[in-house]
């Protein structure tokens, strides 16, 4: 199994990968191989005109098709997900993520624009055809914070809602057993008295 991490971010560092960061750490306890995509880092001049055919673009594209699944993070702007994130998205073809289940992250200064997720986002996402669209996790500025040593930190209750969305990207988009409570036990074992 594998999932694609999506950095929509435009510049670097930045809270949404600090999103993806803790996501792919909660991946690596599973086992499951992580790739990433950082769109600022992908050929601007190509992103800008559209062109789909360049190779740095080709080669995104290609890696949003072997995923299994895929995890998006994006800084909400003004209301949208980045730009960079749209510029990314329009290139794709319009099936990219047919079979696939995307977990969505967002950061925003307030809670005011936690919304972005479901009505910018999520159309987008659907449109692409995504096979299931996991309940998006956003952040506030105030739960992502730069800590005077230079690391960042997530608020605990981010933590666990981070926790909670990995749980679900592992069983329902990647089929993977649960990592909590009882092992299975065969029906050939289970012994009744009465």
């Amino acid at each position: 199994m594998s999932v694609l991490l999506i950095a929509g971010s435009p510049s670097a560092p930045s809270r949404s990968a600090v999103l993806l960061d803790a996501v792919a750490a909660r991946l690596a306890q599973r086992d499951v191989r992580v790739g990433r995509i950082a769109i600022r880092q992908l050929a601007a001049h190509a992103l800008l005109l559209g062109e789909a055919s360049h190779p740095a673009l080709q080669h995104a594209a290609e890696q949003v098709r072997r995923a299994d699944a895929i995890v998006i993070a994006t800084p909400v702007y003004k209301a949208a997900y980045s730009g960079v994130l749209k510029l990314f998205l329009d290139l794709l073809p319009q099936s990219a993520l047919r079979g696939k289940t995307v977990l969505p992250l967002a950061t925003g200064g307030s809670p005011h624009h936690m919304l972005a997720l479901d009505y910018a986002l999520r159309p987008v996402l659907q449109s692409l055809a995504a096979r299931h669209i996991l309940p998006g996790v956003y952040a506030t500025d105030g739960q992502v914070t730069l800590q005077p040593e230079g690391a960042w930190q997530l608020q605990s209750e981010l933590a666990q809602r981070l926790d909670d969305a990995v749980d679900t990207l592992a069983h329902e988009g990647l089929k993977l057993p649960a990592t909590n409570g009882f092992e299975p036990v065969p029906f050939s074992r289970v012994r009744c008295s009465v």
